[in-house]
C-alpha cells in the first residue's frame, strides 16, 4: 500500500499534466486555424508562392549564387532587383559590389593619406562597393511611387470594366495591356500567373511581394474579400481608388509643411563640405597643420561623423508616414 500511493500519485500527476497539453494544444490549433482564415496580405500569406513564371537567372545556377542562397540572402536580394526593375541577376551585383570595392583601394593608395592608409582603404571600399546597393534601392523607390501613382487609375479601369460585363481576370488583361510600365508589366505578371493556373489569390499574394506598398495590400485584401465573402467589387475598387488619392493629397500637404526642413537639412549637409573643398583650393596651405596634426585628423573624422549623424536624426525628424 505504502508503494502504490506514491505510483497513484505519479500516474494522477501525469494524467492531469496530459490533459492540460492537450488543451492547451487544441486551443493553439483553433487559433492557428483562425488565423489562417482570417490572415489578409497584411501578414505573411499561408499560400505558397507559385512561382509559375521563370525566375531570373536561376536556370545556371552560377556557384556564387547558390552561396547566397545557402546565407539566406538571394531570395532578399532577387526580391531588391525585382523590385527595382533592373536586369541584373544576384551574381552580377556581387561582382559590381566586389569591383567597387577593388577601385576603393586602388583609389586609397593614389590619394594623399589623411588617414592611416588601411582606413581610407576600408572606408573608400566599403562606399564604392555599397553603389550599387544604393542604385538599387533608388530605382526601386522610384518605381514603387510611380507605380502607386498609376494605381488609382487603374482601380477605377478596373471598376468601370467590371460595371460594362466583363470578368475580373478579363479586366486585369486590359489594364495590363493599356496601363504604362512599371503598373502594366506587374498587373501583366498578375494575370499571366492566374492564367497559367495558379490560384487568384497566390497570383496576388505575388503581386503585394512585388510591390510591397499599403495601397496594393489593400487592393489585394479587397478582392480576397470579396471572392470569400461576395458583394460589389466594383463598387470597392471605386472606393478604394478614391482613399488612395485622399493619401495622395494628404502626402502632398505633408511634404509641402516639411519643405522648409528639408531644404534646411540639404544646406546643413552640402555648406561644410563645400566650405572645405573652396578652402582647399584658394587656400591650399591653410588647413595644412590640421591635416598634419594627429588631433587635427581626430577633429577631422569627428566633424564628418557628426554631420552624418546630423542628417540621420534630421532624416528621421522630417520623415512622415502617411
Amino acid at each position: 500500500m505504502p508503494v502504490s500511493l506514491p505510483l497513484f500519485l505519479v500516474l494522477f500527476t501525469f494524467v492531469l499534466l496530459s490533459i492540460a497539453l492537450g488543451l492547451k494544444f487544441y486551443e493553439w490549433w483553433r487559433q492557428r486555424e483562425m488565423s489562417a482564415m482570417l490572415r489578409t496580405v497584411t501578414e505573411d500569406p499561408a499560400v505558397g508562392s507559385a512561382k509559375l513564371l521563370r525566375d531570373m537567372g536561376r536556370s545556371k545556377r552560377p556557384w556564387l549564387e547558390v552561396c547566397l542562397e545557402r546565407l539566406a540572402l538571394l531570395a532578399k536580394l532577387e526580391g531588391l532587383i525585382r523590385q527595382a526593375g533592373v536586369n541584373w541577376t544576384p551574381g552580377g551585383f556581387l561582382l559590381l559590389a566586389a569591383a567597387g570595392a577593388l577601385c576603393g583601394v586602388l583609389l586609397s593608395m593614389k590619394l594623399a593619406a589623411l588617414f592611416p592608409r588601411s582606413w581610407t582603404a576600408a572606408a573608400l571600399a566599403a562606399l564604392l562597393a555599397a553603389l550599387p546597393y544604393l542604385y538599387l534601392r533608388r530605382k526601386r523607390t522610384r518605381r514603387l511611387a510611380a507605380f502607386e501613382e498609376q494605381l488609382p487609375e487603374a482601380l477605377d479601369f478596373l471598376a468601370r470594366s467590371m460595371r460594362a460585363g466583363h470578368a475580373f481576370t478579363i479586366s486585369l488583361r486590359m489594364v495590363s495591356e493599356d496601363s504604362p510600365d512599371p503598373l502594366g508589366i506587374e498587373f501583366r505578371g498578375l494575370f499571366n500567373e492566374q492564367n497559367l493556373g495558379a490560384p487568384l489569390e497566390t497570383a496576388l499574394y505575388n503581386l503585394a511581394e512585388r510591390a510591397p506598398l499599403l495601397d496594393v495590400r489593400f487592393f489585394v485584401s479587397a478582392v480576397i474579400l470579396q471572392k470569400q465573402t461576395g458583394g460589389n467589387l466594383g463598387e470597392i475598387l471605386t472606393r478604394l481608388g478614391h482613399v488612395i488619392r485622399e493619401r495622395f493629397r494628404l502626402k502632398g500637404q505633408v511634404r509641402a509643411a516639411s519643405a522648409h526642413a528639408r531644404t534646411t537639412a540639404l544646406v546643413l549637409t552640402i555648406l561644410p563640405v563645400a566650405t572645405t573643398i573652396l578652402m582647399l583650393i584658394v587656400a591650399p596651405g591653410y588647413l595644412q597643420s590640421m591635416l598634419a596634426d594627429p588631433d587635427g585628423k581626430m577633429l577631422i573624422a569627428g566633424s564628418v561623423a557628426g554631420q552624418i549623424v546630423g542628417q540621420l536624426v534630421i532624416r528621421k525628424i522630417i520623415r512622415i508616414k502617411v
